[in-house]
């Protein structure tokens, strides 16, 4: 029997006088709390009967009408509590709305939020999702590439995610083909394919992103990769030629950069060579002529002093130095007699006899001498005349 009950007033088990029956029944409170509750605003206040027949609320009188109250407050702040605290985890970020306006984004830790007022939803913004796209697109050189790509990206703004965007999933596959599209048109095809693809992906992160700013999408991409970009199926092989034949254009690039830095710095080096051999000889030819002016200058100092000396001596130079490498036949001519005494002294000293003795003729060593003399004359001139070009020369530098 529940304590409340018509007549039951010694059955209440808050009651001194009453006898414990156990725990009350928690359906039976709260049917007639509701059923005060419509009393209170249904009949009149106080006593008395109204127009309405209906007799006014009055709160149980006594100890256990105290205690049905607290009881009913308990249980209302526990559900209070069950449904306005909540926790926001450390990858996660809580959106709350007031009334359903946007109010304020939780950072994690435990929160209180008004119930049947706010309402919050958690959005992850730690997860990273990630989407492949694929497109044949044109290239700046009107060439078609066939290009695959996967996009990693994660909400970095959760309100904006919520509300700012009507569906920021479905934007980003838009962003990312416009970003696509746009880079691609002002590529090559070469650049795409082999030179500058991890550009290209920069490119159209950065692009994307910019994009998705723009919108306030709340959304940030964290990576693009381009997994694979080719020509299409109908022009892979004439693609694959022009391909090879790229290769071997480098290759052979290479192979006379190679040549070339091999060949010249021998080139170079054969030219520096030749200059200072040239050098050397200048300096040389200079100081062969300086020596011979000098000399010349010497005899013809000796030779206006004492000619008959100079020439005497010059023609014994002379001749030593012609009859040194000749060979040597003495003769021996009897006069009245018919026969002829050679001695060959080349054959005794083991030489080879000259074929013809020129030395044997009358008024040979004469000329000779005259002969020889006359070109030491002239190669002394010479002498002379180069030293002075060679001092008129060197005054003109100056």
């Amino acid at each position: 029997m529940a304590w409340n009950e018509p007549g039951g007033s010694d059955n209440d088990p808050w009651g001194s006088g009453g006898k414990n029956q156990g725990p009350p029944d928690l359906d039976e409170v709260v049917r007639n709390l509701q059923k005060k509750l419509s009393g209170l605003f249904g009949g009149k206040r106080g006593g008395g009967s109204g127009s309405g027949g209906g007799r006014g609320f009055r709160f149980p009188s006594g100890a256990g009408g105290r205690g049905a109250l607290i009881l009913v407050l308990l249980v209302i702040l526990v559900l209070l509590g069950i449904k306005g605290f909540y926790i926001v985890q450390p990858a996660e970020r809580g959106v709350v709305q007031r009334f359903g306006a946007f109010h304020t984004v939780t950072t994690p830790g435990p929160h209180f939020l008004i119930p049947f007022i706010d309402k919050v939803t958690v959005i992850n913004v730690d997860q990273v999702n990630k989407f492949g796209h694929r497109a044949q697109m044109l290239t700046r050189d009107e060439n078609i590439v066939d290009i695959t790509l996967t996009v990693q990206y994660r909400i970095q703004d959760a309100a904006n995610f919520l509300f700012r965007d009507s569906d920021p999933v479905k934007t980003i596959y838009n962003v990312v083909e416009s970003a696509l599209r746009e880079v691609t048109g002002k590529s090559t095809l070469d650049e795409i394919i082999t030179q500058n693809r991890s550009a290209i992906a920069a490119m159209v992160k950065q692009r994307t992103q910019s994009l998705l700013d723009s919108y306030q999408t709340g959304l940030v991409v964290t990576n693009v990769n381009i997994q694979d970009a080719k020509p299409p199926e109908e022009v892979k092989d004439a693609f694959d030629d022009a391909t090879r034949a790229m290769a071997d254009k480098e290759r052979v690039q290479n192979q006379a950069e190679a040549y070339a830095n091999d060949i010249v710095p021998r080139a170079r080096g054969a030219a520096a060579r030749q200059i200072e051999n040239a050098k050397a000889y200048t300096a040389k030819v200079i100081s062969e002529a300086k020596g011979e002016s000098k000399r010349f200058l010497e005899l013809y100092s000796a030779y206006r002093k004492a000619p008959e000396v100079t020439r005497q001596r010059l023609y014994l130079e002379t001749m030593q130095e012609v009859l040194t490498g000749t060979g040597k036949v003495i003769l021996d001519v009897k006069q009245g007699g018919g026969n002829l005494t050679l001695l060959p002294l080349d054959r005794l000293l083991g030489a080879a006899a000259p074929k013809m003795a020129p030395q044997a003729l009358p008024g040979y060593e004469s000329l000779q001498a005259e002969s020889a003399a006359q070109k030491v004359v002239e190669e002394a001139a010479r002498n002379l005349e180069r030293r002075r070009n060679v001092d008129r020369a060197r005054r003109n530098r100056q």
